[in-house]
């Protein structure tokens, strides 16, 4: 029987008619797996995820494929949003037992008692392409060796274990000054790594890293920070161009596939979309460069108009899929814009987009792009832009995840606050107020937070994320905001920290008990929490009376130091935190000195 009718999560309700028997990770899933002596297939992934799409109407949406997954498995569908802890660990498995970076859709084979990984995997097709086998093939040979080598499976499991362990073990804690080394490696290996053409790192994929960009703008305000501020307008205008940028409906897409920035995955989250919201924001605070400010407002616009909740919130993401293509929605043909436009607009536009060239798109479709104007006179196509976006909007759009996460909503609140202020836009503060507003009221149990809301129910022991960024939000939104700020970081310092090594736990003493506690300096999709607690501790300590938060900042950061300075890109979030603590009055992150 599929046990996911109930979910609160789009993603698992998308999996809720598969003949899979799908469980959600709870009690009642792992008494199934202990009973049966059935190893689990857990399945995570999120509800924007092309990928994972690929994977469901291929092989979880097959009665052949789901009547092997139901004879010889005890399935787990998991959405990576709900329960990033889950998502943490397991990914973390993944490659230590591949040796290969993960992603979604995420295969883990687990033990049937303790849970242990032995065999993982992303997306596998249904028949054998890729270099991959087939995934009933994939399946039958995993039950046979668990059967035949149970014990064998155990160890491997119980290694990885043990490398999760000494992975997240405390490294020796730095006992002398806190310098300026790690940020002087951070910059150069930026450098090393920069492609000067198109800004970002060099080589595809291409992921926006705007903790990158905000490190770039506290280093291109001090003195000698001319090479620092040509990266970043080198990044920020290549961007803005690209198609990663939504010409028509503002608003930027996850990655992008090629060197360019040209083509993307066509999932938008929340999380990139608020980020550069604030990268975009503070660029124009310090340059004073006119592009940034209307890409910051076309972002803002977005998130106001297509992804606010009635309450003031925000959804998750838009999926890359609509009609079952990825990016349908946003892509044109000469014709189809050629229909919109008067003729005597539709050449200058077809210039200034790509429509005159090649598609880019799979060789049949177009993807908008922004190209140097023809003549280098630069014409205004604002009314044209209205007048494709009128008609998008007519068409099937991608579906919307409407569960709303208190840690990507806190990033949202500080980007909007940042925004507001940088910008002059009272009405961007406004709502950065109301977004946290909603947060305090809904999110909140008896003083703690909870991680995730949908549908009028809120659920899920706050993780250190939610905390951190919202503490953040707070201090940016400034005003009154402070009790609520203290209150959260005292919760957060008592339910999180290492006092001993340093750091902080992404889990409290209060969640499920894992195979591993997971603890991570580093940044992933997501700024490191521990990195934005430590920084939202220090500006703390700077208006609250007594020294606990400048202490748990400062154990943090020289819990990390080591690995700032052999990994510093990393490691980015916790260069800033550092960087604030060396110049804490000196520059603010919107350039002012």
């Amino acid at each position: 029987m599929n046990r996911l009718g109930e979910a609160s999560s789009p993603y698992l309700l998308q999996h809720a008619d598969n003949p899979v028997h799908w469980h959600p990770w709870d009690e009642e899933a792992l008494r199934a797996a202990r009973e049966s002596g059935r190893p689990v297939l857990l399945s995570v992934g999120y509800s924007a995820c092309h990928w994972c799409h690929v994977m469901a109407h291929e092989s979880f949406e097959d009665d052949a494929t789901a009547e092997v997954m139901n004879e010889l498995f005890v399935n787990v569908k998991v959405d990576r949003e709900e329960r990033p802890d889950l998502d943490k660990v397991y990914q973390t498995s993944h490659q230590l037992l591949t040796r290969r970076a993960g992603g979604w859709p995420l295969t883990v084979f687990l033990t049937h008692d303790e849970l242990l990984p032995f065999f993982a995997g992303t997306y596998f097709p249904k028949a054998p392409r890729f270099g991959m086998p087939a995934f009933t093939d994939l399946l039958r040979n995993v039950a046979a060796y668990y059967a035949g080598r149970r014990e064998e499976a155990r160890g491997n499991g119980k290694a990885v274990r043990e490398m999760l362990a000494r992975i997240a073990a405390p490294g020796a804690s730095l006992a002398g000054e806190l310098d300026e080394q790690p940020l002087t490696n951070a910059f150069e290996q930026m450098r090393s790594a920069f492609d000067p053409v198109h800004g970002g790192t060099q080589g595809a994929p291409k992921f926006p890293r705007p903790a990158d960009m905000e490190l770039l703008i506290r280093r291109a305000a001090q003195p000698g920070g001319e090479p620092a501020r040509e990266m970043l307008e080198t990044t920020l205008d290549a961007m803005a161009a690209g198609g990663l940028n939504d010409h028509l409906g503002g608003g930027f897409f996850r990655y992008s596939v090629d060197a360019r920035w040209e083509i993307p995955h066509f999932e938008k989250m929340l999380y990139d979309n608020a980020a550069l919201l604030s990268a975009y924001a503070l660029g124009w605070q310090l340059t004073g460069k006119q592009r940034y400010a209307e890409v910051a407002d076309a972002t803002a616009g977005w998130l106001l108009r297509d992804m606010r909740h009635e309450g003031g919130a925000f959804f998750a993401a838009l999926e890359a899929d609509s009609e079952g293509e990825e990016g349908l929605y946003y892509l044109w043909t000469p014709e189809q814009v050629g229909e919109l436009l008067p003729e005597n607009e539709y050449d200058g536009f077809a210039a200034r987009y790509g429509l005159n060239r090649r598609p880019n798109f799979e060789e049949s479709a177009w993807h908008l792009v922004e190209r140097p104007a023809p003549d280098g006179a630069e014409a205004d196509f604002s009314a044209a832009r209205q007048r494709l976006l009128e008609e998008r909007t007519r068409r099937e759009r991608p579906m919307r995840d409407e569960k709303l996460l208190t840690a990507w909503n806190a990033m949202a609140v500080r980007a909007l606050a940042i925004a507001g202020r940088c910008l002059e836009r009272p009405d961007l503060t406004a709502a950065a107020e109301e977004a946290a507003d909603f947060i305090i009221a809904e999110m909140m149990r008896d003083g703690r937070l909870l991680s995730c809301w949908t549908d009028g129910r809120a659920g899920g022991e706050g993780f250190l994320d939610d905390y951190a960024f919202f503490i953040d939000a707070l201090l940016e939104l400034g005003g009154n905001r402070q009790a609520t700020a203290e209150a959260l970081a005292q919760t957060m310092l008592d339910s999180f920290e290492d006092p001993d090594n340093g750091g902080f736990y992404f889990t409290s003493a209060r969640h499920e008990r894992l195979i591993h506690r997971p603890r991570s300096l580093s940044d992933d999709a997501l700024p490191s929490g521990a990195a934005v607690a430590a920084r939202a501790l220090l500006r703390l300590s700077q208006a609250a009376p007594g020294l606990r938060y400048a202490e748990a900042a400062e154990r943090t950061l020289r819990a990390g130091w080591e690995h700032m300075n052999q990994h510093p890109l990393s490691h980015t979030a916790l260069c800033l935190a550092a960087d604030e603590w060396l110049r804490p009055n000196a520059c603010r992150l919107d350039g002012t000195c």
